[in-house]
């Protein structure tokens, strides 16, 4: 059975769906195109709370931040190679494509 396009496909979390065509079906905070990723990275990589994460998208609440990082954590292996992979595509566009006004010491 295939997907169709635009079909939402449920998680074993509320406020977590997966819908074809946004976000590239990337797992999405239900009503939003905040992808669970940009919640991790804010979260882990930029060291933001819980409630910093809401500060910084009003829309959001504390369930649905909490909903979007317990998925994470049980699908973690999955999302930190989706999020490396992400790492080493921009890193190679900023290769190919260096800035005249920013030079990295």
């Amino acid at each position: 059975m295939s997907e169709s396009v635009g079909a939402i496909i449920k998680t074993n979390h509320p406020y977590i769906v997966r819908t074809h065509d946004i976000c590239n079906g990337s797992p999405t905070l239900a009503g939003t195109r905040t992808r669970v990723i940009d919640i991790v990275i804010e979260y882990t990589m930029l060291g933001k709370s819980p409630d910093e994460i809401i500060d910084a998208h009003p829309y959001l609440n504390l369930a649905k931040v909490h909903d979007a990082l317990s998925f994470y954590y049980e699908n973690r292996a999955k999302l930190d190679a989706e999020i490396q992979k992400r790492i080493r595509d921009i890193e190679e566009l900023r290769l190919k494509f260096q800035s005249k006004v920013w030079k990295p010491v």
